[in-house]
């Protein structure tokens, strides 16, 4: 979350900063009176704490003096009620204040595109040929139920539209992907591998951002509304070192996640009902760090080289764009997104986000770290991007690689993980 002590400094440039994302942030000036109320009550009441202790301590004096304590006991009673009352509106202000911080986004940068959606973004960089066919291709759900390789159909009787059954080849060319993927991160990049829970805690969630403002995207499991379906493997990745303080000397940490992720939200508004561009269930390899705030940036671009190798070494057409203020996530700061061609889109479409949330998500879970044992403690800055979603590579695949006569070549970096170079 954003530190209200900055905002109390200087709430006019964070109001403008925010309106930048399209909406009214100027609620952030009644929540500075709230917090000056909050202070003035905790003077307050610890003044009139310490007036009670005085009197308190009369008590005493009266009693070996032979005096009449009632009217102190009146007194002390006096002082418990008007300090009850000031301890309930502090409680009060207090989740106030808590809950607005929660449902603020952060703060652009100052040198992020101003835009209204993703339409306004900057292209950085466009990367790879982009294929020519001499025969009309066809989209990758044609292709994949013409190769019998993904079943649309008794994915949706199973569970419901929007979940899809991998087969034969397609379910080896998921694992495929999820095997060269997890090995260049780990083997190349350096990267420590992982395998987080699947399912996450309330905490989880508030800690990395999607809760309380995205709570109706997430699968509640069960009736208790405590544990959720992973969104995204950046929320169990984060949540690693929630309300722990980090050797300065360990950082940058860098984890590459499998997990397979669900979501409520996917296809919203009608967009993308054929095929698995958007599912409710798809699997994504995750790139996380854990960095010191004065290299973040240097990460970052790092990060973003990371997940542009996966498709130079599958040799898949992309391009960079740097998202808008309309665009940017919610606990973002900066955000690049890669976007790789779909033919049958006829246009670049995204397949990872790679971005820095600063400190916003390590004030939430309260993730810290100490340069050395003297030094205080200082919250790290968290990144996290796709390295790659996994059935956006697979889509990507079969539309690029098709062949004429309808089968779908291999990528040599996946041949040996394939065994086969056609799927035919």
């Amino acid at each position: 979350m954003l530190d209200l002590k900055e905002i109390r400094k200087n709430p006019d440039k964070f109001i403008e900063l925010l309106n930048r994302r399209n909406d009214d942030f100027s609620y952030l000036k009644d929540l500075i009176n709230k917090d000056e109320e909050r202070r003035e009550l905790i003077g307050d009441i610890e003044s009139t704490k310490a007036k009670k202790n005085t009197v308190s301590r009369k008590i005493g004096e009266y009693k070996r003096e032979n005096k009449d304590p009632k009217p102190l006991f009146e007194e002390i009673k006096s002082i418990g009620k008007g300090v009850e009352a000031k301890e309930t509106r502090l409680k009060e202000l207090e989740e106030e204040i808590t809950h607005s911080l929660l449902m603020t986004p952060n703060l652009p940068l100052e040198t992020t595109p101003i835009g209204k959606d993703e339409t306004d973004n900057n292209e950085i960089k466009r990367e790879g040929q982009i294929p020519t066919f001499d025969f009309n291709p066809k989209p990758h759900w044609d292709l994949a139920t013409d190769l019998d390789i993904l079943d649309f159909d008794r994915g949706a009787k199973i569970s419901k539209s929007r979940f899809t059954v991998y087969k034969g080849l397609g379910a080896r060319l998921e694992r495929s992907l999820l095997n060269f993927m997890m090995d260049l991160h780990a083997k190349d990049h350096g990267y420590t591998e992982i395998i987080p829970p699947y399912i996450v805690n309330k905490e989880s969630m508030i800690a990395t951002g999607q809760f309380p403002k995205f709570k109706d995207d997430a699968f509640n499991v069960g009736d208790d509304d405590k544990l959720f379906l992973n969104p995204t493997g950046e929320v169990p990745t984060i949540n690693l070192y929630r309300d722990e303080i980090l050797d300065g000397k360990d950082l940058p940490i860098k984890y590459t996640a499998f997990t397979t992720a669900f979501r409520k939200e996917a296809g919203s508004a009608g967009r993308d009902t054929r095929g698995i561009i958007r599912q409710h269930q798809f699997n994504k390899v995750e790139l996380i760090k854990f960095t010191k705030p004065e290299t973040s940036y240097d990460e970052l671009e790092k990060m973003l080289q990371n997940s542009e190798k996966v498709l130079q070494v599958l040799n898949l057409p992309y391009r960079v764009v740097d998202l808008c203020t309309g665009d940017l996530g919610f606990a973002m700061r900066k955000t690049y997104d890669i976007e790789v061609w779909l033919p049958s889109y006829n246009t670049y479409r995204e397949i990872a986000s790679i971005s820095n949330a600063e400190d916003y998500q390590a004030r939430r879970g309260n993730i810290r770290f100490k340069r050395d044992k003297e030094s205080d403690t200082e919250y790290v800055h968290t990144l996290n991007g796709s390295g790659l979603a996994v059935g956006r590579t697979v889509v990507a695949i079969l539309e690029n690689y098709q062949q004429k006569d309808g089968s779908i070549k291999i990528p040599e970096v996946l041949i040996p993980y394939m065994g086969v170079e056609y799927i035919k």
